[in-house]
């Protein structure tokens, strides 16, 4: 699979969905959003997300039981992929690569 360009929304919602683990489905996902990165986002928006993320094989989803609270309404659960953990891998590594590269010079200035 040729590797796909992984936007930094795309990022994130990737790793909520990974902290988020069995209970990763979109309500989920705007709340953790909200809560770690103080980013306000559309519901609709994350679900376009979702299925891009989908389409591009970093992400699975199924759907759960219906419950009455939703008045029989099944959620959609997602969860990584192999593919979907690697990109996040490869984003975290490259980060981290970047920051050490910084001159120490550079960081004193901004603390």
């Amino acid at each position: 699979m040729k590797r796909a360009h992984l936007g930094e929304f795309e990022e994130v919602v990737l790793l909520s969905v990974a902290s988020l683990n069995d209970k990763a489905y979109s309500v989920a996902i705007v709340d953790q959003l909200d809560q770690q990165i103080s980013r306000k986002v559309k519901l609709g928006v994350v679900h376009a997300i979702l299925h891009r993320l989908e389409e591009k094989g970093y992400l699975k989803s199924e759907l759960g039981e219906p419950s009455a609270e939703r008045g029989g309404k099944r959620k959609r659960f997602y969860s990584l992929t192999a593919a979907g953990f690697a990109a996040i891998r490869r984003s975290y590594e490259v980060r981290q690569q970047l920051w050490n590269i910084i001159p120490t010079v550079v960081i004193d200035h901004f603390k």
